[in-house]
């Protein structure tokens, strides 16, 4: 039997996406910080090279943290809601012999 998982009451998944939302917030806050003081460091140590330059550099770090901290909410919200558990592995009694 499947067990049920700690998502599916509608108060506790409530409560976890509230909980990745301001995760989100908050890595949101941090990468803005982040690629602002990228392009000045790369101002100050390149000059005036090309707007594309800047573009890509502050695209790529912002995609980068964004993405990286939208992955790593979900494996908490996964982990810290009890998610993970509920999951029935298929191959756990071929892997008892």
């Amino acid at each position: 039997m499947i067990p049920r998982s700690p998502l599916d009451d509608p108060a506790k998944a409530a409560h976890a996406w509230a909980r990745y939302r301001r995760i989100m917030r908050y890595m949101m806050t941090v990468t803005v910080a982040l690629v602002i003081a990228s392009v000045i460091l790369l101002y100050r140590s390149n000059g005036m090279v090309s707007v594309h330059f800047y573009i890509a550099a502050a695209a790529g770090i912002g995609f980068t943290m964004l993405l990286a901290s939208a992955l790593m909410g979900l494996a908490f919200l996964s982990s810290g809601t009890g998610h993970d558990e509920s999951v029935v592995d298929p191959l756990d009694d071929e892997q008892k012999f």
